[in-house]
């Protein structure tokens, strides 16, 4: 009797964290777009703090499941004074490992749209294609992203294959964004 008390507990507990934890994660998001919009005309600077600066905000960009952030700007911005391939790259990488919280989502089973129809149609995708869909996803803007990191995590894709086909796909995507912004500013 005292065992299934303390797991109830235990599982009370871990579903309170992770409301917290999306919760905290959709505050940063918030945070991070609303500092965006604010000091929106600094970013012109940002090329001063050079790639660590591109790729923290990538990863930080990416790191929450559903609320993306908008680090194309930052992208778009910085590649007007650095090497636009060098900085699609790095941003490549740092997208890359903020998707890994959707992959430990999905390993985890606790993902948060398994019963949405659009979850059945990407696992059938990946399923049939594996790490293809993952790289299409990366390199076409899109929403599904999350829901393909999920299902990749889900279906227990390799790692490396996840991280290999997410950052090959996202590195062309935010390489094109880089020298569109090389190009235009």
């Amino acid at each position: 009797m005292a065992t299934v008390t303390i797991s109830q507990k235990a599982k009370k507990n871990k579903d309170n964290w992770q409301k917290i934890g999306r919760i905290a994660a959709f505050v940063s998001v918030a945070a991070l777009s609303i500092a965006i919009v604010i000091w929106g005309d600094q970013l012109e600077n940002l090329p001063v703090y050079g790639y660590p600066a591109i790729f923290l905000v990538s990863l930080l960009g990416n790191l929450s499941v559903i609320f993306p952030a908008p680090s194309y700007l930052v992208v778009f911005a910085a590649s007007s004074t650095l090497d636009p391939l060098a900085v699609g790259v790095i941003a490549g990488l740092g997208a890359t490992l903020g998707e890994l919280t959707g992959y430990v989502a999905g390993a985890s089973g606790k993902g948060v749209v398994e019963d949405r129809p659009i979850y059945q149609r990407v696992k059938a995708a990946i399923e049939k294609w594996g790490m293809w869909i993952i790289f299409l996803l990366g390199v076409i803007p899109n929403f599904f992203f999350d829901i393909g990191g999920m299902v990749a995590g889900a279906t227990r894709m390799p790692l490396w294959r996840f991280i290999l086909a997410a950052w090959l796909g996202k590195s062309i995507r935010l390489t094109i964004v880089a020298m569109t912004g090389s190009a235009w500013l």
